[in-house]
C-alpha cells in the first residue's frame, strides 16, 4: 500500500516502513506526526484519487531526527561593475519513518 501525501509545499510517494527527510516540522524526537494531506491512496492495481484530498485517510509516521541539508552557495556578480556578493543557505529538514497508511 502506497500514499501520496502533501507537506512543506512538495508531494512525496510513501509507503509504510520507508524514511524520508521533509520540511521541517515542530515535533519532538520520538514522537508520532498524523500526516492529514493525503492527496492518493493506492494498493496494487487500485487508486484512490482525492479531489483534493482523499477523505478519512491518514499518514502515521514517527519522527527520527532533525537537521540541516548540504549547503548552497549563492553567488552574485555583475561584470565590470566591481560587485561581487556571496551567499550561503542550509534548509532544515525532519527525517521520518513511515508506520502506517490508512484509508
Amino acid at each position: 500500500m502506497y500514499a501520496v501525501i502533501k507537506t512543506g509545499g512538495k508531494q512525496y510517494r510513501v509507503s509504510a516502513g520507508e524514511k524520508l527527510k521533509v520540511e521541517s516540522l515542530v515535533a519532538e524526537i520520538g514522537t508520532e506526526v498524523v500526516l492529514g494531506e493525503v492527496l492518493a491512496v493506492g494498493e496494487g492495481e487500485a487508486i484512490k484519487v482525492g479531489t483534493p484530498l482523499v477523505a478519512g485517510a491518514q499518514v502515521k509516521a514517527k519522527v527520527i531526527s532533525h537537521g540541516k541539508g548540504d549547503k548552497v552557495t549563492i553567488f552574485k556578480m555583475r561584470r565590470r561593475k566591481h560587485y561581487q556578493k556571496h551567499q550561503g543557505h542550509r534548509q532544515g529538514y525532519t527525517e521520518l519513518e513511515i508506520t502506517g497508511i490508512s484509508g
